[in-house]
């Protein structure tokens, strides 16, 4: 082989060693090869998540029901709440918003968590966010995540937003614990960073449990209202009705007793009445500390149950427990009552408003299934 032949092919050889070298340089320069700005480079940041379930149902449930039959009941209701006042994660939607302007979504993403804390690692470019995280929406047909590309509107809104006074809404119950979180983040530049966020729960149940004693309540039919429709989720907000929807509950029954207890998940009601004795429409009430927080009762009733019991012949009483005791996220509450000879429910509780109305007809003001 001729000296020349030698050179050249010695050459070619060096040539890829010499691509492969400028390749390297490209891409470790990359983010500053075409201006010094390093602001859309994004360095890898852990976001560690964690649900925060600060419940008193099993106070709640220890204290109200104490007989042995009522604690039959109880412990057939925490098994119909297990989805519901669970510290579990099924599905999260992330969000990460710009703190100018209009507050436009800048990066989004959605994971199949299944756990009760969970940690991602995402690619941030440097600079101050608004984020805002919410779980268990995905497998519940009654909520729905809406207006959520920027931060200010974004919403968690319920099926059913109120009506007229004579046809309101009727919704079924929430299936699962809705958990939320907002938390300001400064994502430094050439900073890898750890951000722990914890979501605190957005719903609630309550539960009215029913002795007949001895009267037949084979047709009873149980419906809560007063209750939020929406829930903003930037300023941990809720928004009301004037009308609210009427929520129907599930049966809770024992073949051994004769007891009936008939559960609702919902939004919380309002928690505050103003100096005109007229309830607040902004109110927070997410509760974020380790015991739900004690708010004065009203005087006037913030949400109620309605009971309709159909009698032998035909008619139907009506009757309207005006609770004076705020429901927040997070609560159970637990109410007990009994059928009189008129078919209305009666109750000991000082701080339930009851109204009765015997011979009830349907269509009176709204349309309940019985």
């Amino acid at each position: 082989m001729s000296t020349r032949k030698s050179y050249d092919l010695q050459h070619e050889k060096r040539i890829p060693l010499v691509c492969v070298l400028v390749l390297l340089f490209v891409l470790m320069t990359g983010c500053s090869a075409i201006d010094d700005d390093l602001s859309d480079c994004g360095n890898e940041h852990q976001l560690d998540y964690e649900l925060q379930l600060v419940t008193n149902m099993n106070t709640e449930l220890q204290t109200e029901l104490t007989t042995q039959t009522e604690v039959a009941i109880a412990n057939s209701l925490r098994l119909h709440l297990n989805d519901i006042f669970t510290d579990f994660a099924h599905d999260v939607d992330l969000s990460f918003y710009d703190t100018e302007g209009d507050s436009l979504r800048l990066q989004h993403d959605e994971h199949i968590m299944d756990a009760n804390q969970a940690s991602y690692t995402l690619h941030l470019p440097m600079r101050k966010y608004m984020h805002l995280a919410v779980a268990n929406v995905v497998d519940n047909p009654i909520v729905a995540l809406v207006n959520d590309e920027r931060c200010h509107t974004s919403l968690l809104r319920q099926t059913g937003n109120g009506g007229t006074t004579s046809h309101r809404d009727t919704i079924s119950s929430h299936t699962t614990g809705i958990f939320t979180a907002r938390q300001p983040m400064d994502v430094l530049e050439g900073v890898n960073q750890t951000f722990n966020v914890h979501l605190y729960m957005a719903n609630c149940a309550a539960v009215l449990v029913l002795d007949p004693r001895g009267q037949n309540i084979d047709g009873v039919r149980v419906f809560s209202t007063g209750f939020a429709t929406a829930f903003n989720i930037a300023d941990s907000t809720y928004i009301y009705s004037e009308n609210p929807p009427i929520v129907r509950t599930e049966t809770i029954t024992l073949d051994e007793s004769a007891l009936q207890a008939f559960c609702s998940v919902n939004f919380p009601s309002r928690v505050h009445y103003n100096n005109n004795n007229e309830a607040k429409e902004d109110t927070r009430s997410i509760i974020q500390t380790e015991e739900p927080s004690i708010v004065p009762i009203g005087e006037e009733p913030f949400w109620s149950f309605e009971v309709y019991i159909r009698a032998a012949d035909g008619t139907i009483t009506q009757t309207c427990l005006g609770i004076k005791e705020p429901l927040q996220g997070g609560q159970l509450k637990v109410f007990k009552c009994w059928v009189d000879e008129q078919g209305a429910a009666r109750t000991d509780d000082q701080e339930v408003a009851v109204s009765v109305k015997l011979n009830w007809k349907e269509g009176s003001e709204f349309n309940p299934d019985l």
